[in-house]
């Protein structure tokens, strides 16, 4: 998403912030909002949420909107994507330099600049399969 401001960083923002960039998953504002009680024992689940969007609207985070389940945050906003297991929820960084150079082909081919695009790989992470597999519903 592209930024429309810069929202003025408040103590509760930049500890949000510095609380999502520390992980490696992608957690939901509960998530969150239990992490950073650590830091501010006073924070409301509702100002955590209110940030987090804010903050995404801004361009400073990610909101994945992933089908069926509570909205997920990233704080890193290098050019990547997503895989979200079906059956888990997991959600994780794909790193692939070559869907990025479809953007360029598409301003070659159309002269349409693409300013964001999002991709999200849906399916079963390894974890699962091999549950599922011992259960005997995946081949």
């Amino acid at each position: 998403m592209l930024a429309h401001y810069t929202p003025r960083m408040t103590r509760q923002r930049k500890i949000i912030l510095e609380e999502l960039r520390k992980v490696k998953y992608h957690p939901t504002a509960d998530d969150l909002y239990r992490t950073v009680r650590r830091r501010l024992p006073r924070i409301s689940l509702g100002t955590v949420y209110r940030n987090l969007d804010l903050l995404s609207r801004a361009g400073l985070i990610q909101k994945l909107e992933v089908g069926g389940t509570q909205k997920r945050f990233d704080g890193d906003l290098k050019g990547h994507y997503h895989r979200r297991c079906i059956q888990c929820g997991k959600v994780e960084d794909v790193w692939l330099d070559e869907i990025a150079a479809i953007s360029r082909v598409i301003r070659e081919m159309t002269d349409y600049e693409v300013v964001s695009h999002r991709i999200e790989f849906i399916g079963f992470c390894r974890g699962c399969r091999v549950r599922t597999k011992r259960a005997g519903a995946i081949r």
